[in-house]
């Protein structure tokens, strides 16, 4: 499941990150146009944020299911039966 995730983020982040760079490009270069060159930038930070945001909720995902693993704590008390 995770690597399904994580495969259509990195598709879906890269394509926008494509789109975003040729906008800042034609903006920057090309065009008379001086609009698309933030569009192009916001467009490129979006594509960051949406790869960061699906590798964090990979690992989130990854931890929760492997918490079941670890080591049971048992609470300690002393002679008198209060938690120490």
């Amino acid at each position: 499941m995770e690597v399904r995730i994580l495969n259509a983020v990195k598709y879906i982040g890269g394509t926008v990150l494509t789109i975003g760079t040729i906008i800042f490009l034609f903006g920057f270069f090309e065009s008379g146009y001086s609009t698309l060159t933030p569009i192009g930038i916001g467009t490129v930070v979006g594509a960051i944020f949406i790869f960061l945001m699906g590798v964090f909720l990979v690992a989130t995902q990854e931890m929760l299911e492997k918490t079941h693993k670890g080591k049971r704590v048992v609470l300690m008390k002393n002679k008198k039966g209060a938690p120490l």
